[in-house]
């Protein structure tokens, strides 16, 4: 039963990566070809169902552009190709967008938090883990509920508070915010973990001298890689694509890629090819970042599942 097995991973597979093809295959198309029916989605043919690629799209995603009368045009003639793409509406390149300042803002926000959640989450787990604390499964169940709670519960005040303490579109109070949404599953994640390394090899390192920050440092810190590689990854994850507090709390300074990619606006209505050629991009820090730790993500999965 085992090809069974393999040919439903391989159609799930197919089945979920779709979306994500068309996606990336939407970036490539004109506006009129994004929107015509039937869909087209057969690159440079010239059947009904083919179009021409063209880099439309993340022109129209990283600059912004400003209509001119045929005699500016005349007057001044195209510099690169980005200026040919944009000229056949009759428009001329004035700068960049607010694009890449809003991708930088998701970077900062997202692996700021991250890094916080897992290096909190880190330290709590290992507290909980080796020490005996008071009421310790109460604060764990409590610490739990924290990630339970719906975002629109809280966003009412939140917002007053940042408000206040002049936290509001700024990286601190984002990173600050997703930290504290993070540091739940940090925690009940890596405390599996680090119960699952023997208390023997910090015992050992005791007797050799090491105090008990260095035996942490040394031999459990190693020990939880996997766990710590696997927690990053979901953290990441939640930080990287939230849009209900980036939508209340930021609007300039600190607001990140989610909330703008929408209102991307092209000749009349929404700049679909635009769009989808931020979705792209933005999809891509987290994809490279996942891959790169894969190996740890698969054994963060499945440990514990198989025991001796």
């Amino acid at each position: 039963m085992k090809w069974v097995a393999g040919v439903l991973v391989i159609a799930y597979a197919l089945i979920t990566m779709v979306p994500l093809a068309w996606i990336a295959l939407t970036g490539f198309k004109s506006p009129a070809d994004a929107i015509s029916y039937p869909p087209k989605y057969i690159i440079g043919s010239d059947s009904e169902a083919g179009f021409q690629p063209t880099l439309e799209g993340y022109v129209n995603l990283f600059t912004t552009r400003t209509r001119q009368t045929p005699e500016f045009l005349d007057a001044n003639p195209p510099e690169t190709w980005a200026d040919d793409i944009v000229r056949q509406y009759g428009m001329v390149i004035v700068g960049p967008s607010k694009f890449g300042e809003r991708f930088l803002n998701s970077v900062i926000i997202g692996f700021g938090s991250t890094f916080l959640s897992v290096f909190l989450g880190t330290l709590a787990a290992y507290a909980f883990s080796r020490f005996k604390i008071p009421l310790a499964d109460d604060l764990l169940f409590f610490i739990l509920s924290t990630r339970m709670m719906p975002p629109i519960a809280v966003a009412i005040p939140i917002f007053l508070m940042y408000r206040q303490l002049g936290l509001s579109d700024t990286h601190l109070g984002m990173i600050l915010l997703y930290t504290g949404v993070n540091i739940s599953l940090a925690v009940w994640l890596l405390k599996s973990f680090i119960d699952g390394i023997p208390t023997e090899y910090e015992e050992a390192a005791l007797i050799d001298g090491y105090t008990r920050f260095q035996a942490f440092y040394k031999v459990v810190l190693p020990q939880a890689a996997t766990g710590i590689a696997s927690t990053a990854i979901f953290c990441l994850i939640f930080a990287w694509n939230e849009y209900a507090f980036a939508v209340l709390l930021t609007t300039a300074n600190a607001q990140t890629a989610p909330p703008f990619i929408p209102t991307i606006i092209g000749i009349g209505g929404l700049d679909w090819p635009a769009i989808a050629a931020g979705v792209t991009i933005f999809l891509l820090p987290v994809m490279f970042f996942t891959i790169l730790l894969r190996k740890h993500l698969l054994r963060g999965i499945t440990f514990g599942a198989v025991r001796k």
